[in-house]
Order: structure tokens, then sequence, then C-alpha cells
């Protein structure tokens, strides 16, 4: 003898399974980065239009316009799946955006823990990416500043040594280099005293002629790579605390889209329940 379905609302046609403030709450995280990832794209475009052709195509691997494109294309993608599955229930674009999120949350775990394991070339493999961006110094703005920023920040002056800086073509010191700047670095390399009431930006003329004891009376001669890894040393929570910050909104996103996925499957089996006993009088 039939009877109504066990566990099922007593008014199948009002009720819903979908939370709207599951719904809404993932429609609206997703819109605030995919805001974000429009302004990332837009700076990153407008950043790489600024540039001449030939400098942009000579240090793409280490260029932060193409990396915040690149970022800022991911996250487009990504929101765009999450938001329009959101809104429109759309289980496959959920599950599309759910399983990015988690590739994303495991390769930076992954990344995290290779790092650490192999902190030997993960050290030379940030060796390469600074001395070509010491190679490639003069020919993009944005990667000078960037490199100037570095250097200024924490103190240093090239890769390991300021000698570092003879790969640039300007700065090399070898005899038949006609460049005015020929055994010099960066002005971001020098001791800058705030008490100074005019700065002197020369003050790296011809120090890669002297020698270590001798330039440090000028500049920072301690390589940047041994400075970034006493600093990482010095600042292991601040480190957590931003990875921390990072996972936390990809856990939220993961949760929240699953969470939604199952509801609107629920949902589904509810809607053929009804289309299957819509005649039965004992439902």
């Amino acid at each position: 003898m039939g009877g109504r379905r066990r566990n099922a609302p007593a008014h199948d046609e009002d009720f819903t399974f979908v939370s709207p403030l599951v719904k809404y709450l993932l429609f609206i995280f997703n819109m605030i980065f995919w805001m974000i990832s429009m302004v990332m794209m837009s700076i990153g475009v407008y950043a790489r239009m600024m540039k001449h052709a030939e400098a942009a195509m000579a240090c793409l691997s280490v260029d932060p316009a193409i990396l915040l494109m690149v970022v800022g294309v991911l996250m487009f993608f990504i929101t765009f799946c999450g938001c329009v599955g959101s809104l429109r229930e759309n289980i496959c674009l959920l599950q599309i955006f759910c399983v990015c999120l988690t590739v994303i949350f495991l390769l930076q775990l992954a990344a995290g823990v290779l790092g650490f394991i192999f902190s030997d070339k993960a050290r030379t493999k940030v060796t390469e990416l600074i001395n070509n961006a010491i190679v490639h110094y003069r020919d993009d703005i944005d990667l000078q500043n960037l490199l100037d920023f570095g250097q200024k920040e924490f103190s240093c002056c090239g890769g390991v040594t300021y000698t570092d800086w003879s790969q640039n073509i300007y700065f090399n010191c070898t005899p038949n280099n006609p460049s005015r700047e020929r055994c010099s670095v960066p002005f971001s390399c020098c001791h800058i005293s705030k008490d100074e009431a005019v700065i002197n930006t020369m003050c790296g003329h011809d120090i890669q002629k002297k020698d270590f004891l001798e330039a440090g009376a000028t500049i920072h001669t301690n390589g940047c790579i041994d400075k970034l890894v006493d600093w990482i040393h010095s600042n292991l929570f601040l480190l957590g605390g931003v990875a921390l910050g990072l996972a936390i909104p990809q856990l939220v996103g993961i949760l929240l889209s699953q969470i939604l996925i199952n509801q609107i499957k629920d949902q589904i089996s509810l809607q053929n329940y009804n289309l299957q006993h819509r005649s039965d009088p004992w439902r």
C-alpha cells in the first residue's frame, strides 16, 4: 500500500532544498574576486601596452605585467564559473569551479612542501630568476622598479654579490664596454642616509672595481638571496599567516560550492519525485 515518501516535505511544490543564503553568499564571494581579476587584467594589459615590443619579448619570463595578466585571466575564468553557476544553479559550472579551486589549492600545498624539502633547488631557481632580471634590468621599467624596491627593502645588491651586476650589458665591467655605467651598480644598492640634504645618485659608479671591504663603505655588498633567506627564517609566522589567508578563501569557496551542488541535486531528485507521483493520491 502506497504512502507519502519518508522525510519528504508536506508541501513539495513550494519547498526547495537550495538555500538562498548559500547560493547568494557564493555568488557575492565570486563577484568580489571576479572584479579583482578584472582590475588585475586591466593593469597588466595597460602596463604591457606602455612598453616597447622589443623589451616585452626579451623578458617575458620575469615580466610582472605578464604575471598579472595570467593570474587575472585564471581568476576571471574560475570566478565566472562560480558566479554563473551559483546564480543559475548550474551543477556543471559549479563542479568546474570546485575542481579548479581544489587543483590550485593542492598545487600551492605541493609547491610549499617541495620548496621546503628541496630548498637548495628552490634557492638555485630563485638565483636564476634574479640573474635573468638583472640581465633585463634596463629593458623593462616595471622590472627595474621591482629590483630597485627589493634591493632597497632588503639592503642588498645583486643575486649572490654586488658583482652580479656585471651580467648586465650596461654595468658589465669588461674593458671594451663603452657604457658610461661600466663597472657600476644601480643607485638602489647604495647606503642611503636620511640626514643627507642632497642624495648622490652616482654613488654606485665604478664600485665593481673596488674590493669587498672598500665597496662596503658605499653600497650593500651582500646578495639579495642570502638576505631573502634570512628574512624568510625570521618571518615564518607572517608567511604562515599569508599562506593561511590565501588558503581560507579557497577552502570556503570549495565548501560552499559543494554544499550548493548537493542541495541542487537534492532539489532535482525532489522535482523528479513530484513528476513521477503527480497523479498518486497518497503523496
